[in-house]
């Protein structure tokens, strides 16, 4: 019913930058809001950053304050991610995924088992 495709990953040197995209297709009215998670190997997927659609309420997992932002372009139905400051341990699959209720609370976002459609991920590879 919702599609996430992600994309903009890519190979980038320690320090450098990267953009990474997800557009939400299919039935995107029922997404409240959305976030990215990563996967690296051999390690749990945790989350990186959430975004409410109606409001912009952002939140964000402390490895990633200040170095990376998160932002939606509704009309798009896109939600980006930039990410600045690469270190080695930001190397990871990057997946999106949405959330098909209302959130009132930020630190929902935080929680894996509250989404409900996932993406395929897209690889960011940051070199050192």
């Amino acid at each position: 019913q919702v599609q996430l495709v992600e994309s903009g990953g890519g190979l980038v040197q320690t320090g450098g930058s990267l953009s990474l995209s997800c557009a939400v297709s299919g039935r995107a009215f029922s997404s409240y809001a959305m976030g990215w998670f990563r996967q690296a190997p051999g390690k749990e997927r945790e989350f990186v950053a959430g975004i409410t659609w109606r409001r912009g309420i952002t939140v964000y997992a402390d490895s990633v304050k200040g170095r990376f932002t998160i932002s939606r372009d509704n009309a798009k139905n896109t939600v980006y991610l930039q990410m600045g400051s690469l270190k080695p341990e930001d190397t990871a699959v990057y997946y999106c995924a949405s959330i098909s209720r209302p959130v009132t609370e930020p630190a929902t976002m935080m929680r894996e088992n509250e989404y409900d459609y996932w993406g395929q991920g897209t690889q960011v590879t940051v070199s050192s």
